[in-house]
């Protein structure tokens, strides 16, 4: 009861300090509007068509592989962690410690392995590349005999 305590109480304050500045920040700033205040700011740039625009993918692919990896290292190191104190772990489980480490190392190599498949699979589509070809992306069209994409690709690269 005495953590739940004190991590509501730690909640608490970190909101009420949230609020707190955002309250002195909303009373002390100068209250001066005018349309160029207003306007959307693009890096220095004047703004300029709609903002409805076709989104590229590449930008969400690349974010979505980084987040993949970025968890990928975060779950490594409390692997690491319970692997480096694996003895008094497996005196815990009724387990030695070879027997342990040994399921600890075969379980990560088994994540570390679906995680490179999917490395390969991105890799081998083109995905890391930002300037990508037609001849290595997986095009969904009917096939038409006679019709070979990578030929195509490479007529359109000359042309």
């Amino acid at each position: 009861m005495e953590i739940l305590l004190s991590v509501t109480v730690f909640v608490a304050l970190g909101a009420a300090f949230v609020f707190v500045n955002l309250l002195a920040g909303s009373l002390a700033r100068p209250k001066a509007p005018n349309l160029e205040k207003g306007a959307t700011y693009e890096c220095g740039e004047p703004t300029f068509g709609s903002s409805w625009v076709q989104f590229d993918l590449r930008f969400y692919i690349v974010a979505l592989v980084f987040l993949i990896f970025d968890v990928e290292v975060a779950l490594f190191y409390p692997w690491a962690v319970a692997y480096g104190n694996a003895a008094s772990l497996a005196v815990k489980l009724g387990m030695t410690t070879g027997a342990l480490r040994s399921a600890a190392l075969v379980d990560m190599l088994f994540f570390f392995g679906v995680l490179l498949v999917g490395f390969a699979y991105l890799w081998r589509f083109g995905y890391l590349d930002w300037v990508r070809s037609a001849a290595t992306t997986s095009l969904k069209v009917s096939h038409r005999p006679g019709l070979d994409l990578s030929q195509e690709a490479r007529k359109d690269e000359a042309a």
